[in-house]
C-alpha cells in the first residue's frame, strides 16, 4: 500500500501561480525524492500492470516525466503530447480549456494505429480539459484509452466528470485549495 500522506508531504503548494488566486501543486519536490519518485512510479504500474497497455501517452510537460517510466514498466511504447509547434511531423489537434485560460494539444498522426490500447499520464487532473483532449485525439486515431493515470487531482473542480466512461486513476487526490 502507498503511503499517501508521505507522498503529499513531498508536494509543495505555490500559491498565486501561475495567475493569481491558482494554488499550484509542484511535483517537482516529489521527484527529487528517490523513494518518492519510485513509489509513485510502482503505484502508477501497479494501476495498469494487467490492462495490456500498447502505449501510454505523456502530455507536455510533466506527462513527459511520468509517461517513459510508466511505459517502461508496463512494456509499452511511448508517445508525447505536446503543445502547438513542437512536433515535427504532421500533426491532428485539439482545442481545450484550462481552469486559467485556452490552448491546444497535438500529436503525430501516426503516432496512435487503430485498435492500440492506450493509457494516457499527467501530473494534474484538475478540470479535465486537457485529458479530454488527449482522448479526443487517440479517438480520432482510433486507438483505444483503456486508463488515464494521474499523479494528483483537484476533486473541487470536478475534472473526471469530463472523462465520464473511463478508467480514471488519480495517485493524490485533494478536496480543496486549503490542503
Amino acid at each position: 500500500m502507498t503511503d499517501i500522506d508521505h507522498l503529499k508531504a513531498l508536494v509543495r503548494s505555490v500559491p498565486d501561480f501561475p495567475v493569481p488566486g491558482i494554488l499550484f501543486y509542484d511535483v517537482t519536490t516529489l521527484l527529487k525524492d528517490r523513494k518518492g519518485f519510485a513509489t509513485l512510479v510502482d503505484a502508477l504500474a501497479e494501476q495498469y500492470v494487467d490492462h495490456n497497455a500498447d502505449l501510454v501517452l505523456g502530455i507536455e510537460a510533466r506527462g513527459f516525466i511520468f509517461g517513459p517510466a510508466l511505459a517502461y514498466r508496463l512494456g509499452a511504447g511511448f508517445v508525447p503530447v505536446r503543445k502547438p509547434g513542437k512536433l515535427p511531423a504532421e500533426t491532428i489537434a485539439a482545442d481545450y480549456e484550462l481552469e486559467y485560460g485556452n490552448n491546444r494539444l497535438e500529436i503525430h498522426t501516426d503516432a496512435v494505429r487503430p485498435g492500440q490500447r492506450v493509457i494516457i499520464v499527467d501530473d494534474l487532473l484538475a478540470t479535465g480539459g486537457t485529458a479530454a483532449a488527449t482522448v479526443e485525439l487517440v479517438t480520432a486515431l482510433g486507438g483505444e484509452v483503456i486508463g488515464l493515470g494521474f499523479v494528483i487531482e483537484l476533486d473541487f473542480l470536478h475534472g473526471r466528470d469530463k472523462l465520464a466512461g473511463h478508467d480514471v486513476f488519480s495517485l493524490l487526490r485533494y478536496d480543496d485549495t486549503s490542503e
